[in-house]
């Protein structure tokens, strides 16, 4: 099986990264159902890549609706060993203004209506001290070194996932703020928690588009100017985000004979006796756990 960068594009850089995708589209099935599109897989720099919109095209399913379970399987199958995912998120810092990039590195779960494991029948449970990749988020970072003097990046932050899709009350806002948290957004989890239960390396890049409602909006503009400069936001993000992955991934494979710890993450995970798991579990999860069963 071929290895791959996985590329997966939130809110504005989906669409960029499809457009520029000229590779072949593969429809994959998994056993949780068909992922958000067809991935594509092409070449960046002589590496190979699979590229997915993670709202589908046409941005047509919101937060929730994700097949999250089905787009890391799909990654999986696909030969991802590495996954770089982004999204728009809210500001929670006066620090990360509007275009910023965040190299998220901690997490918050606020996330209650959507499935978080793969693992439904065996107890499987791998460790996310650390939710995103540190191994792989070093390597984003030093190539964020290369554009600091065109891009903000900033170094770390921990992400609040919510649920949505509405957005926050200024009361959630301000209770998010004094958590500590860094930005806001609705797509981090379970997307992250499954990646590690696919030991794929992944990396968060969070693109901030305004900030979140704990900071009033100035009264003297009308709402839709307002809505015109949070897309000129996320325009500019997304482009930003697009030059910093193109970047990263030759850097990530150059690393490819590397082996992080995240893609190693159920060598200590599965807690069940594998004699009492099902032949048909073992095979149906295969492409996850299957070294673990082999004798």
């Amino acid at each position: 099986m071929t290895e791959r960068v996985g590329i997966i594009g939130g809110s504005g850089l989906g669409e960029q990264l499809l457009a520029g995708g000229h590779g072949q589209a593969v429809d994959i099935q998994t056993p949780f159902g068909p992922p958000s599109g067809p991935l594509i897989l092409a070449q960046w720099q002589g590496v190979p890549v699979a590229i997915l919109s993670r709202h589908g095209r046409g941005h047509c399913l919101n937060p929730t609706q994700v097949p999250y379970r089905a787009n890391i399987f799909a990654m999986k199958l696909a030969g991802c060993r590495w996954i770089l995912a982004s999204g728009a998120v809210g500001s929670l810092d006066e620090r990360l203004a509007p275009r910023t990039l965040v190299l998220v590195d901690q997490a918050i779960d606020r996330t209650v209506h959507r499935v978080g494991t793969f693992y439904e029948r065996a107890a499987v449970h791998v460790d996310f001290a650390d939710p995103v990749c540190p191994d792989l988020r070093a390597i984003v970072a030093a190539a964020g070194e290369e554009l600091k003097d065109r891009v903000q990046i900033h170094p770390g932050g921990t992400y609040v996932c919510m649920e949505g899709p509405a957005f926050s009350t200024r009361a959630e806002s301000k209770l998010h703020k004094s958590w500590g948290g860094s930005v806001i957004g609705m797509t981090l989890m379970p997307e992250a928690k499954l990646a590690r239960e696919a030991e794929i390396a992944y990396a968060s890049i969070a693109l901030v588009t305004d900030y979140d409602c704990w900071k009033p909006h100035p009264t003297d503009k009308p709402l839709g100017e307002l809505m015109k400069e949070i897309v000129s936001h996320l325009q500019s993000a997304s482009d930003n985000a697009l030059n910093l992955i193109r970047t990263a991934v030759p850097r990530i494979w150059e690393a490819r004979t590397r082996e992080f710890a995240s893609q190693r993450a159920l060598a200590l995970g599965i807690w069940s006796d594998k004699r009492q798991i099902s032949p048909d579990e073992q095979a149906r999860l295969a492409p996850l756990w299957g070294r673990y069963f082999t004798s």
